[in-house]
């Protein structure tokens, strides 16, 4: 006691005696003495507790006497006795509601009434989690009302059909009818934005994921309402009708297949409670006890925490006065409280739930703070206080599913950024889970994974939410406020900091758990819990790309977030030191100073990741087939644990090669001086099990990424590498497993070592599923905004040009709509810029492009493994690609975007649009389509015209691949080629984006391989027949169904489009390749001129030339730009171009091109063809200059000559016998017969059976099936 008294000497008299952390049964000497004043005159002790406890005023009186230790307890029992003691203090009216199962009032615990449940619904979480199986579900819960003010809320784990409100007993539920759809039935929609009582109507707003919904209802006032996020959306259904007891309205949802909610009646305090309405489940009624003592406990902390601060000596004196120094005493006071806390608890064991939801919750983040800097200190004394006692562990376990239920709901709040949204959860359960213990009793509870995916959720704004979050919006060329544009960049950093923290908190969360070691046996290694979480996401999540999605699978935030970790750890590092040293191979070098996707040199991946049978993978599509067929057609026995090595930049163009290692780096690194040199000595390895390679595992990383590429010295002596360009055309670029080096892999690498190239396979995947949809949505809101912003120009123009009044109002109208969807369009590509396009996730899209295509292009040469890589390997290639290229802002410039890194998606697309290995016929034309789009910009046509690749293989390629499916976009890529070569197609300077090149390349494809071009030129006659037709018909439909609908006039303006397109091509042919019409057999020459005539009498006689006209008409379109002459024109440049190759001297022995358009027999039809041709205004079209007038005149010499020879044809027919006519073919009418078929002897002319065997091998007059054919001697 000497030490003691020492200790407690400074207090003199009136001394009272305070329990310190012992009990004094057990100690009865150990006792710390307090005392009324101390030395130097500060406020008593006595005080202290007081404000500690919330009590009057001197109502703890000095005392002299000793007291018992287990003071501090008594007292708090006394104090929260006088709780039960007050009026009306724990009494709520529970009148007015009623159970099913004895219709009296009660307080029992409301659930889902399983008996209730119509379709199919898995009930989670005691009966409060739902998601339904079947097509349409519904259910009510066990308790109904018929009087007063009731609610209860419902989060939204998913935002589709679902229909929640409140119903009777009487209304029925059915596979096709559920809430809302009946009598006494009432039920809101966010999704269709409708209420529903029978009838439906407008009302409330859209709703998204994680939305808390309030359902109220007012039986005094007869009415209805719903909340969305607290907010009203205004009194639903007036003139509810009366129940009495027994025969109320019960909470009850109907649920479309795979929608899920989370149901609240009241076992949890409402995120969003309503004045007035009350739950349907009565609280737990010790919340107020808790409440006061979780208080007192916070003061207290306040106390110690002015103790601990560090203050200037006046301040602590002006402290000192008013409470007595608490460092003795906080530990006492303290344990007495949580003392009596879980006391309580273990009273009413079921309020854990309430509690830990609620007011523990608020105490813990008051403790350490909703924003930054938080004070870690005091939460640590309060977690470690609370650990003490074993009643704890249940109530975190139910604060740790509140903080992931609050991560899915939080949403951002601009006024409270960067610290808003889910980052004070998230930033409170990063620190708690330092704990090992807290840790380990989250990873052994049932829903670790299921909280896991709420801690990852993200809460999105709908279209209200983006009207708060960014009030004022600016776009270029914007008439708003000037001060708008400063206001929305200040809007959108501030909402980027909140991103940016929240990812933030992501990483961190995703680093303790794959630190975490669980404590099972045998011993598993760090990153083995976070490996069963992703292989868990992908088999659930596998057909989410579906429509419908089944039942199960995570929210798109979920997924989004997942793969933001994932790219940050693999682009820019772990950032904690030592994160992974577990994972270090034994004699490997991994570079600290980079992410995994920038390290150049040598790469590998292990193949297992698409051979195992693993559970989660199988159902996966890959590249051949399914997997199952995979296995049984083209087994691969013993090569799952072989590794491909090969070094950066294999697959490049040698001179053109840009990587990690060359000089020039890639653009998604910073540029550095001191370059660095990989020696190899060969370009691609595989290793089989058994050797010594390795596969990277996660290295250790320091806070920051200061280099991210390897640097070192250019070494001058690098080997040559094969590119793309070597591989062999039949077998695309398939080179034998026995011409690669096999050496033995790494025997020391345990299959249970989490690598780096898991987290990219898994990455991949996430990305497939969740980012590609939310680049789509970007993309489109990115297109609309241009299209609103020229209507809302075009507009303002036409009204500032002046008409009439009702015209002047009309437009006005047409304006305000355009204003506010610009508005809308502004706000949601901000937001879509602000989550999708920061710079570094930009930098860590294109290292991931560049890491993925150059694995693809090595594979391409091991056959048996290229068939089982997965399909979305290929297809998140393509839509990271095109979703970089397309970024707003920028990534960089389109002219280094392709040739400072990615030459290789060229090689790659090019090589297997039509390769036949890729069994998906919509992936294939995925990769031609990307051709498509990129070539029509000047950069990127560049880069393929130095793609040695692209130039080898991709004009015969194309060729070949004109048919039935992939017309359209060949179409487009040799219209993109050849552009500008046409007549009058460089009137808006269309041929800078042509290639000269592939033109020339496309002229050697046709002449040397005259199979190709035949069958190719086939399917064109075709196809623009067709397409012409099509167009005629849709213009005839529209002529008979007019107003015309939008949706008839997209489709008259895509086949307009085509139809112009395919004649462009032709055009191409007749200028490129005219022997192939004027040298031989005329079948080529013939079929050009029925169509060029099929063409013109569709085009120019139509009955409503005005109607034509306005036919074609887009919004944003002049006339000048839209009109017939774009289909006109390519047809003066098909006559023209051959008018002018026949007029080659050196060509003697040609076909006669006036004397085929003589011989049709429609003169009449042609001659006004072609004076409608020379009659039509070409100002919109044609350059003015001597060139173009020369062309127009060569146009009206052969129409002259042609009127000429038909007059003369006309009277050599009249003075011809009928014998004569007899002798000619009974298809055409032009030439004579001089072939007949074999075996059923039918005759025609040559030409024309050649041009039908080209589609059918049947005779076109009996149908017989055509052995031969036979020529016939004159």
């Amino acid at each position: 006691m000497a030490e003691e008294g020492h200790r407690m000497g400074r207090f003199s008299t009136g001394l009272a005696v305070i329990l310190s952390g012992e009990d004094g049964r057990d100690n009865p000497q150990k006792m710390h003495l307090i005392s009324s004043c101390d030395d130097i005159g500060n406020q008593s002790v006595e005080r202290t507790l007081e404000h500690i406890f919330d009590l009057p005023y001197k109502s703890i009186h000095p005392s002299t006497n000793w007291v018992a230790p287990n003071f501090v307890s008594s007292f708090v029992k006394n104090e929260i006795a006088k709780f039960r003691a007050k009026p009306g203090m724990l009494s709520n009216s529970r009148d007015g509601i009623c159970s099913i199962a004895d219709s009296t009032c009660d307080q029992t615990t409301v659930v889902i009434d399983r008996s209730s449940i119509c379709g199919d619904i898995r009930v989670f979480k005691e009966s409060l989690l739902i998601e339904s199986i079947a097509m349409f579900s519904s259910a009510r819960a066990n308790v109904c009302v018929w009087k007063g003010k009731w609610m209860y809320e419902v989060i939204l784990e998913t935002s589709g059909i679902q229909q929640l409100g409140w119903a009777t007993l009487t209304c029925p539920f059915t596979d096709h009818t559920g809430v809302g759809d009946a009598d006494d039935s009432y039920a809101f929609d966010g999704r269709r934005v409708r209420k529903w009582n029978k009838e439906d109507e407008t009302y409330g707003q859209s709703w998204v994921v994680g939305d808390v919904i309030g359902c109220c209802i007012d039986l005094d006032l007869d009415e209805i309402s719903f909340y969305r996020n607290g907010i009203s959306l205004g009194v639903a259904f007036y003139g509810v009708r009366k129940m009495g007891p027994g025969l109320g309205y019960f909470p009850a949802v109907s649920l479309s297949q795979g929608e899920r909610c989370d149901l609240n009646f009241g076992s949890r305090p409402f995120k969003y409670p309503v004045d007035g309405f009350n739950p349907i489940q009565a609280p737990s009624p010790l919340n107020i006890h808790a409440t006061y003592l979780l208080q007192c406990l916070l003061r207290l902390l306040d106390l110690q925490s002015m103790d601990k601060t560090d203050m200037t000596s006046v301040e602590k004196l002006r402290r000192l006065k008013r409470f007595a120094p608490l460092e003795e005493l906080f530990y006492p006071i303290a344990r007495g409280i949580c003392g009596e806390f879980f006391s309580l608890l273990e009273m009413e064991p079921g309020s854990s739930e309430y509690l830990g939801w609620g007011r523990l919750l608020s105490f813990l983040l008051e403790v350490f703070g909703m924003q930054a800097p938080h004070d870690y200190a005091s939460l640590d004394r309060v977690l470690d206080l609370f650990l003490e006692f074993s009643q704890s562990r249940l109530i975190f376990q139910h604060v740790i599913s509140a903080l992931s239920c609050s991560c899915k709901t939080a949403p951002l709040v601009l006024t409270e950024c960067p610290y808003s949204g889910s980052y004070p959860y998230l930033a409170l359960l990063c620190h708690i889970f330092r704990r090992e213990e807290l840790m380990i009793l989250w990873w052994k509870s049932l829903d670790f994974e299921f909280l896991l995916e709420g801690f990852l959720s993200r809460k999105g704004p709908n279209k209200e939410d983006l009207q708060c979050l960014m009030p004022a919006v600016w776009w270029p060329g914007s008439c708003e406020d000037i001060s708008s544009e400063s206001s929305m960049i200040l809007t959108t950093t501030a909402l980027s900091g909140a991103v940016n923290k929240i990812e933030e908190m992501h990483r961190e969360l995703c680093r303790l758990v794959i630190q975490f070691i669980p404590p099972v046996t045998p011993p598993q290694l760090p990153g083995s819990v976070f490996r069963t979480f992703l292989q868990n996401i992908i088999l659930k999540n596998r057909g989410a790309d579906r429509n419908p999605p089944p039942p199960g699978v995570s929210s798109n935030s979920v997924l989004v977030s997942l793969y933001t970790v994932i790219l940050h750890f693999l682009s820019e590092g772990f950032a904690m030191e030592d994160i992974c040293g577990w994972l270090k191979v034994p004699g490997t070098k991994t570079g600290l100073d980079e992410g995994f996707l920038h390290r150049g040199g040598q790469q590998s991946f292990p193949i297992g990741l698409f051979l195992r049978p693993d559970p989660h993978r199988t159902d996966i599509s890959r590249l051949g087939g399914s997997f199952n067929h995979l296995l049984k057609s083209y087994p691969i026995d013993d090569r799952e644990t072989d590794v491909v090595l090969w070094e950066e930049g294999c697959m490049d163009d040698e001179e053109t090669k840009v990587t990690h290692s060359t000089r020039q780096r890639p653009c998604c690194c910073s540029i550095s001086d001191v370059d660095f040199a990989r020696n190899s000595k060969g370009p691609i390895r595989y290793i089989a099990k058994g050797s010594r390679g390795h596969c990277s595992p996660i290295p250790e990383r320091s806070a920051h990424v200061v280099a991210e590429c390897s640097s070192g010295s250019l070494n001058d002596e690098i080997v040559d590498k094969p590119s793309s360009s070597d591989q062999s055309e039949s077998d695309f670029g398939y080179q034998p497993m026995q011409n690669l080096r096999i050496l033995p892999s790494a025997g020391h690498l345990s299959s249970a070592t989490l690598r780096e190239e898991e987290l990219l396979d898994a990455m991949l995947f996430l990305y497939h599923l969740g980012l590609a949809p939310n680049f789509k949505q970007a993309s489109y809101y990115m297109s609309h905004q241009s299209q609103s912003m020229s209507l809302l120009d075009e507009t303002d123009k036409q009204i500032r040009e002046g008409s009439c009044s009702e015209q002047l109002k009309s437009l006005r109208e047409a304006r305000n709509l355009y204003r506010e969807e610009l508005i809308d369009c502004v706000r949601q590509c901000a937001w879509y810029r602000i989550c999708l396009f920061s710079r570094w996730k930009q930098r860590g899209m294109y290292a991931v492009c560049m890491w993925i295509v150059q694995l693809l292009l090595v594979l391409s040469k091991i056959d048996p493994v290229f068939i089982y890589i997965p399909e979305f390997y290929l297809e998140a290639l393509v839509d990271c690609f095109h979703a970089l290229r397309r970024s707003d802002p920028p990534f960089i410039s389109s002219a280094f975007f392709i040739k400072q890194g990615l030459a290789s998606f060229v090689t790659f697309v090019v090589t297997h649009f039509n390769d036949p290995r890729i069994s998906s016929a919509d992936l294939r034309d995925l990769l031609l389509q990307s051709i498509s789009v990129l070539v029509q910009y000047r950069d990127y046509l560049l880069a393929f015209e130095s793609n040695e690749a692209a130039n080898q293989r991709m004009p015969r390629a194309l060729l070949s691949a004109f048919d039935n499916r992939s017309w359209i976009p060949v179409t487009n890529i040799l219209l993109r080629l050849c552009k500008g070569s046409g007549f009058g197609s460089s009137k808006h300077g269309e041929s800078s984006s042509s290639s000269l090149l592939f033109q020339g390349l496309l002229r050697e494809a046709c002449i040397h391989n005259e199979g190709l071009f035949s069958a190719f030129l086939n399917r064109l006659f075709n196809t623009l027949s067709w397409t012409i037709t099509e167009f005629s018909v849709s213009i005839r439909e529209m002529q008979e169904k007019y107003p015309v609908l939008d949706l008839q006039q997209r489709k008259c303006n895509v086949i307009f489009d085509l139809s112009c397109n395919l004649a462009r091509v032709l055009e191409f042919c007749t200028r490129e390749i005219p022997q192939a019409f004027l040298v031989g057999p005329d079948m080529n020459l013939r079929r050009l001129t029925e169509l060029v005539v099929f063409i013109l009498n569709h085009i120019i006689s139509a009955a409503d030339a005005e109607f034509f006209d306005m036919s074609l008409r887009r919004q944003c379109h002049s006339p000048e730009k839209i009109n017939r002459g774009m289909i006109l024109a390519p047809l003066v440049g098909i006559i023209l171009n051959l008018v002018e190759a026949g007029a080659d001297p050196e060509q003697r022995e040609q076909n006669d091109v006036v004397g085929v358009f003589a011989s049709m027999d429609c003169p009449s039809t042609i001659y006004y063809g072609f004076q409608y041709l020379l009659d039509y205004n070409w100002g919109g079209v044609l350059r003015g200059g001597e060139a173009s007038l020369a062309r127009l005149r060569q146009l009206e010499t052969f129409s002259t000559c042609l009127r000429n020879r038909t007059l003369t044809g006309d009277e050599r027919g009249s003075s011809s016998g009928s014998d004569e006519e007899e002798s000619y073919c009974c298809i055409c009418y032009a030439c004579e017969v001089d072939s007949r078929f074999e075996p059923c002897h039918h005759n025609s002319c040559y030409g024309c059976i050649t041009r039908h065997l080209l589609n059918s091998q049947r005779c076109f007059f009996c149908n017989a099936a055509v052995i031969e054919v036979v020529r016939i001697n004159g």
